[in-house]
């Protein structure tokens, strides 16, 4: 059955390239690897800031965060097996037609993905730095051995999602008990051993000092929850039929002061059908955020006190524009064509229905700065955060329109993408760092981010819709 496995990856090479170019998605990792092979080059200056072993630990976080980001399958498995792809029938949705079982397909479509986002994210990275290592006197078994621990950190993230959202999508109940345990542990950790819980991540333990007894616990890990993730795994929603009451009128009427009501409340009200608002703020905000935060917590003693809170809401701001990709992913424009509606009206619904889930992650920082004690400089996180994720909205908006999941993958898009964010980033970690509540400045980003969106606007009326 390993015809199978080569004909999906054969699919997903055929439908990338047919959407921007063979060539422009194959030069897709030519670019990480480029910036890893120049990234290198500031490892001597970086070094003079934080020590080599707190630089490892922000890589593997980094990691562990994509692997989060892209697990969460549990979620997606009845949109991959039931053909929801908007108008495009891929392979997965064989066990229709073909004799050949359910989870079979899924575990080849699971492990097809995996390892495009190794080729194209991580395995890039690891040669930038392994083919510069000899340029900045570092010996070349430690890029190899961060090319392990790198790869070990993706898939342990993507697996824990990956049964995570497994486990959501049989019981809810189970879930949250599971998730209670998994705090308790950590939470247990920290008052009895004094210690931070990021530091028992096996990818870390591994680099730190490596054994094959970390090597096989980190690879077991992985397995274990992969296996049991596939077992878990269910094309249908369990549980009797649902029945909704009428709730788009009301919703409208509260989302009045939006240009579009109807269509936000209708995007608003598919999530919260389809478990979607729940199930991506859990698995692909939540729970990539607090363990992030307990990364970012190491560095405590090398940064002011404010520092991890306002670098925290960076991150989260960065990561808080992604709810973008949530209210696009499944909602092409075709189903809109026969209704006088323009692609500009409804990227403003998609617009409008991303800043009502702002308010995920304005709460969420709020509760971070009163949890750890920096509740003032709750203000400034909270600009910080917003002001970031709408100027990245905006960004998305020009860039990838109604498809940011798809069109991410093209090169010219992906560079624009981290230069224009990647200057924001650098210039605001540094004008907070020396003044804290500066940060409110962040607010003027809301001039470029709607000039952004404007300029997406006429770009995507002026196009011809794919059909992706």
């Amino acid at each position: 059955m390993f015809d199978l496995f080569i004909a999906m990856v054969k699919e997903e090479w055929r439908v990338h390239s047919t959407m921007f170019g063979s060539i422009s998605f194959a030069l897709f990792p030519v670019m990480i690897f480029w910036i890893a092979f120049m990234g290198s080059f500031l490892l001597p200056l970086m070094r003079q800031a934080l020590p080599a072993g707190e630089l490892s630990l922000i890589l593997h976080a980094n990691y562990l965060m994509l692997g989060f980001m892209v697990g969460a399958f549990g979620l997606l498995g009845g949109e991959v097996m039931n053909r929801r792809f908007g108008q495009a029938s891929l392979l997965a949705y064989s066990a229709r037609s073909l004799p050949l079982p359910e989870r079979f397909i899924f575990a080849n479509f699971v492990v097809k993905d995996t390892l495009y986002y190794i080729v194209l994210w991580v395995l890039p990275l690891a040669l930038g730095f392994i083919l510069a290592s000899p340029f900045i006197g570092v010996p070349v078994t430690l890029p190899l051995l961060l090319t392990l621990t790198l790869t070990l950190s993706f898939l342990s993230g993507l697996c824990t999602v990956f049964f995570l959202s497994s486990v959501y999508s049989r019981s809810k109940p189970a879930l949250a008990a599971i998730l209670v345990v998994l705090a308790g542990i950590a939470g247990g950790y920290a008052l009895l051993a004094g210690g931070n819980p990021a530091r028992l991540f096996p990818p870390v333990r591994l680099f730190a000092a490596f054994s094959w007894l970390n090597l096989a616990l980190s690879c077991a890990v992985i397995v274990v929850l992969f296996c049991v993730s596939i077992a878990l795994f269910t094309p249908e929603p369990p549980g009797p039929t649902k029945h909704v009451r009428e709730m788009l009128t009301p919703l409208a009427r509260r989302l009045s002061f939006f240009p579009t009501p109807p269509l936000a409340a209708k995007d608003l009200i598919d999530m919260y059908r389809s478990g979607g608002v729940v199930g991506q703020t859990l698995f692909s905000f939540l729970i990539p955020l607090v363990v992030i935060w307990f990364f970012l917590s190491l560095l405590n003693g090398y940064l002011p006190s404010y520092g991890v809170l306002l670098e925290f809401s960076l991150v989260t701001g960065v990561i808080a524009s992604t709810m973008y990709t949530w209210v696009t992913m499944f909602d092409t424009f075709g189903a809109y064509a026969c209704l006088p509606v323009s692609v500009s009206t409804l990227i403003k619904s998609k617009i409008a229905s991303f800043s009502v889930l702002q308010l995920i992650p304005a709460v969420f920082i709020s509760l971070v700065a009163v949890l750890s004690g920096q509740a003032i400089y709750l203000v400034p996180a909270l600009v910080l955060c917003l002001s970031v994720s709408f100027y990245s909205l905006g960004i998305t908006v020009w860039l990838t329109g109604l498809s940011p999941s798809v069109l991410v993958y093209n090169v010219k898009v992906m560079a624009t993408y981290l230069i224009l964010i990647g200057i924001v980033l650098v210039i605001l970690s540094s004008i907070v760092f020396a003044a804290p509540f500066s940060a409110l400045a962040a607010v003027l980003l809301f001039v470029p981010a709607a000039w952004f969106a404007r300029l997406g606007f006429a770009k995507w009326d002026a196009r011809e819709q794919p059909g992706f």
